[in-house]
C-alpha cells in the first residue's frame, strides 16, 4: 500500500514536472519572439536617427545667421519649401533622405505650393510652449486638430515630428514608464532668440 502511494505520488510529480517544462518552453518561445520583434523595432528608430543626423548634417551652415535674424521660427524644412515655391523648381530636387526626414505632408505642401501653412513642427513646437509641463504627442496631436481642423495628421506623423524636433535639440524626450513626453528645450540661445524676435 505504501509502495503503490509513493509510486502514484512520483508518478504525479513527472506529469507535473513535464507540464511545467512544456509551459517554460512555450513561454520561452513567446520571448525570443518577442525579442526578434524588439530588435527589428530598433534597427528601424536606428535607422530613422541616422536620417534625421544626416538631414541635419547637410543643412547649409552659412544661411543659419541670416535666417535668425530675418525668420526667427524658419526650420530647414520650411527653407527648403519655400526654396521650392520661389524658384518654381519641383520638390524633387530635395534629397532623398530630407524628404523622408521631413515627412510625406511637408513634400506634398510644397509641390502643392502651400508654403504659406504653417509647419506642423512649428504647430506643435507652439503648443509645447504653452504648457510648463510635458505632455503626450497624442494630447498634442488632439489640440493641434481642435485648434487647426484643417489639420489631420495620423498619430504616427506626429510622432515622427516630435522625434524629428528632439533629433534637432529644439525639444526633451520625457519617459515615464511606458509613457513618451514631450517639452521645448528652455533657457536655450535659440529659443530666446526666437521668442525675441517674435516679439518684434
Amino acid at each position: 500500500m505504501t509502495s503503490q502511494s509513493a509510486a502514484t505520488l512520483r508518478s504525479r510529480y513527472v506529469e507535473q514536472a513535464a507540464s511545467d517544462l512544456e509551459e517554460n518552453r512555450r513561454l520561452q518561445q513567446e520571448l525570443a519572439e518577442k525579442i526578434t520583434m524588439l530588435k527589428q523595432e530598433e534597427a528601424l528608430l536606428s535607422d530613422i536617427m541616422n536620417l534625421a543626423e544626416r538631414y541635419e548634417g547637410s543643412l547649409d551652415p552659412s544661411r543659419l545667421p541670416e535666417q535668425a535674424q530675418g525668420e526667427p521660427a524658419l526650420t530647414q524644412t520650411r527653407r527648403g519649401a519655400a526654396a521650392t515655391s520661389s524658384s518654381g523648381r519641383a520638390a524633387s530636387r530635395r534629397p532623398a533622405s530630407a524628404k523622408e526626414a521631413t515627412g510625406k505632408t511637408a513634400g506634398k505642401a510644397a509641390a502643392k505650393g502651400k508654403s504659406r501653412q504653417p509647419l506642423l513642427g512649428d504647430l506643435l513646437m507652439d503648443l509645447l510652449r504653452t504648457y510648463d509641463e510635458p505632455r503626450l504627442a497624442k494630447e498634442l496631436r488632439d489640440e493641434l486638430m481642435e485648434k487647426h481642423p484643417n489639420r489631420t495628421p495620423t498619430p504616427q506623423v506626429v510622432r515622427n515630428t516630435l522625434e524629428s524636433l528632439v533629433a534637432k535639440g529644439r525639444i526633451r524626450r520625457h519617459k515615464q514608464q511606458r509613457s513618451v513626453m514631450y517639452s521645448p528645450v528652455g533657457d536655450s540661445q535659440g529659443e530666446s532668440a526666437e521668442a525675441g524676435a517674435d516679439e518684434s
